[in-house]
């Protein structure tokens, strides 16, 4: 019993070790990836900032792609996480608290968000990990499933505009993806109080598309005030 207990507890050991050098590789790649260009940033380079040989990287990725589409894997359940605690909170009463989730994962790190989003554009067509990019896309089908059931039914209650619940969600996507890009813009990163704008484009983010807001013209409407104009 106690030989058997001895080797189960060497293999968890040997496992955590294996895990523990895994995170160590990838905090290392994307510390250089945040830093250098993509192509400039080698399997070599890797390993020696992890302080490992490059045959060790190899043991738990066949190829840099890997770690590329592990680093946007790792992003995506972040998001993921953040987003169902959110939507925990949003079906307690806390309407907003999903939106609020979303913004401030993908807002805390603008650099790791750019990033991902070159990698997932240079990665699109990459067939050495086509099984990890379906990963990818399964887990934010799944995401916009429990967005949608959440946003129906905040529909229905009158908190939201009543559109299709897709309009909501993408609509935050709009302005999370704006925020980044205003973030590294060159005519505006120059001030001082870029994290304070984040918090404040957060704010708007969690309010934007509720009951009230949102005053659809109507083709008559229009086709009035045309004749008016005209």
């Amino acid at each position: 019993m106690s030989n058997k207990t001895s080797s189960s507890d060497r293999i968890r050991e040997k496992k955590k070790l294996f895990l523990d050098r895994e995170q160590k590789i990838i905090e290392a790649a994307l510390e250089l990836f945040l830093k250098e260009s993509i192509d400039c940033v080698t399997v070599s380079k890797i390993a020696s900032k992890a302080g490992i040989g490059k045959g060790t990287v190899y043991k738990h990725f066949l190829t840099k792609n890997e770690i590329l589409v592990r680093i946007m894997l790792d992003y995506e359940r972040n998001i993921t996480d953040c987003l169902a605690a959110g939507i925990i909170k949003a079906e307690k009463g806390d309407a907003g608290a999903a939106c609020q989730a979303y913004f401030q994962a993908r807002l805390a790190r603008p650099d790791l968000d750019r990033l991902v989003q070159q990698l997932e554009g240079r990665l699109a067509d990459a067939a050495d990990i086509a099984e990890q990019l379906e990963e990818l896309h399964n887990i934010r089908r799944s995401n916009e499933d429990s967005l949608s059931d959440m946003l129906t039914k905040q529909i229905g209650a009158g908190v939201l505009e009543d559109v299709p619940p897709h309009f909501h969600y993408l609509a935050c996507w709009a302005l999370a993806q704006g925020a980044v890009d205003l973030w590294y813009s060159k005519s505006w990163n120059y001030r001082h109080d870029t994290a304070d704008l984040m918090k404040f484009i957060t704010n708007i983010g969690v309010t934007m598309g509720n009951r009230g807001q949102y005053h659809p013209v109507s083709k008559d409407t229009a086709k009035k005030k045309k004749l008016k104009s005209s």
